[in-house]
């Protein structure tokens, strides 16, 4: 599993989060876009009004590489964020009903903050890693 049981349930408890793809031209795009987590597949599944006839969507048959962050601010006072950053690849898929989205595949993970609410702001530290990927 990917995903760590914290960063699971941070992602089943937000409602939206940002997509950045890679234009044709190279130009980064960043939405925001509506998710669910995959748990059979381990994945992000990204949906949307009109989703097939996007740019995003498009951008992903182009270029794969893709970035996904969920963050929100926990706390004003004192000041703490939570933010989870997704980075892997994506391709156009369907849903059950034959819907398109978008599926993201994590091959790196970063979290911050989502499992240590009461830690010290300043003592946070990233927890960075490298997803192994399976061989087909």
């Amino acid at each position: 599993m990917a995903f760590k049981p914290h960063e699971i349930a941070y992602l089943n408890s937000a409602d939206l989060g940002r997509l950045a793809t890679i234009q044709p031209n190279g130009t980064l795009q960043n939405s925001p876009v509506g998710f669910s987590y995959n748990e059979p597949l381990g994945t992000i599944d990204v949906y949307g009004y009109n989703l097939a006839n996007s740019q995003k969507f498009r951008n992903v048959a182009t270029n794969n590489t893709v970035a996904f962050v969920v963050d929100d601010i926990f706390s004003h006072d004192p000041w703490r964020v939570r933010c989870l950053e997704i980075r892997g690849t994506a391709e156009q898929a369907e849903n059950a009903e034959g819907e398109p989205l978008i599926r993201i595949t994590p091959t790196r993970i970063i979290s911050f903050g989502i499992d240590a609410t009461d830690t010290e702001a300043h003592d946070l530290v990233p927890d960075s890693r490298d997803v192994p990927t399976t061989a087909s």
